[in-house]
């Protein structure tokens, strides 16, 4: 009668462990060498980012008079936690990274309003949509010498983010500071693919002149290093689809949890009666 109820037990806990191997090495190695393929492979363009309506910008202006520099940096005494601090909207794990110099000097930055414009002191209304962050910072310093003695400016991205969802570690925001990150840098900020994510799927979602843009990265092939989505753009989403093994698994704990219920109810049963 023991004999039988262990094995009730135990059969269940062996499916459910069997389902762990399912998985073949090739399916979740990554950067694997096609037939021929060379070991050098020429790299996707960086992306330069261009400033868009809607972006906050980190502003900081300096010159030779900083008494003078400081009326043109509003927002430099605000202090900021330049920590790394939880921003995940639920999920656990994820954070948001800020830049020591940028929260100092800069925060909460200026925000590009409909028409693609910032409005510094004195200087007034400066047209920055579609330029990079070097060709806004030539154009503010231009503006500038008429105010200030050499000035310098310094201009960042304060919202330049990314989003990670699907079967990673860690699904969340992340604001990059340094302006440019690959989708190997976001999964690895995001903790690396579960086991049961599709490594030769990733799907990235990305917004082109109001449109959403699809394309699909193979995590598993060294062809991603040529991908237009290597290189994330800001608001990128990355989203890991669970494989066929993760569906499989969950079935199956939902097909053998009632006989695990019921064979730990009699078992305890068992004890019970034998105790009196």
């Amino acid at each position: 009668m023991k004999r039988n109820i262990c094995r009730n037990i135990l059969l269940p806990l062996v499916l459910i462990t069997s389902l762990y191997s399912c998985v073949q090495q090739k399916q979740i190695t990554y950067f694997q060498k096609a037939l021929n393929q060379s070991d050098t492979i020429d790299l996707a363009r960086v992306y330069i980012p261009k400033i868009q309506p809607g972006d906050i910008l980190g502003i900081y202006i300096g010159s030779l008079n900083p008494e003078a520099s400081s009326f043109f940096n509003p927002y430099s005494n605000t202090p900021v936690n330049t920590d790394i601090t939880s921003s995940n909207n639920g999920f656990n794990g994820g954070s948001v990274t800020t830049s020591p110099m940028l929260t100092q000097n800069s925060a909460p930055g200026f925000l590009v309003d409909s028409a693609g414009r910032i409005e510094l002191p004195l200087v007034g209304n400066i047209r920055l949509s579609g330029l990079s962050t070097t060709a806004a910072r030539d154009t503010i310093k231009s503006r500038l010498k008429r105010f200030l003695k050499e000035p310098t400016v310094n201009v960042r991205f304060l919202n330049y983010k990314i989003s990670v969802m699907g079967e990673v570690q860690r699904p969340s925001v992340y604001v990059i500071p340094n302006e440019t990150i690959t989708i190997t840098e976001a999964l690895s900020l995001a903790g690396d693919l579960t086991i049961f994510g599709k490594r030769d799927n990733v799907l990235v979602i990305r917004n082109v002149n109001g449109k959403q843009q699809f394309g699909t990265v193979n995590m598993n092939s060294r062809d991603l290093f040529k991908s237009p989505f290597y290189f994330l753009h800001s608001n990128d989403i990355v989203y890991v689809e669970p494989g066929s093994g993760k569906i499989a698994q969950a079935d199956k704990v939902y097909q053998i949890l009632p006989t695990v219920l019921s064979a730990l109810s009699l078992l305890s049963i068992i004890f019970i009666y034998s105790k009196k």
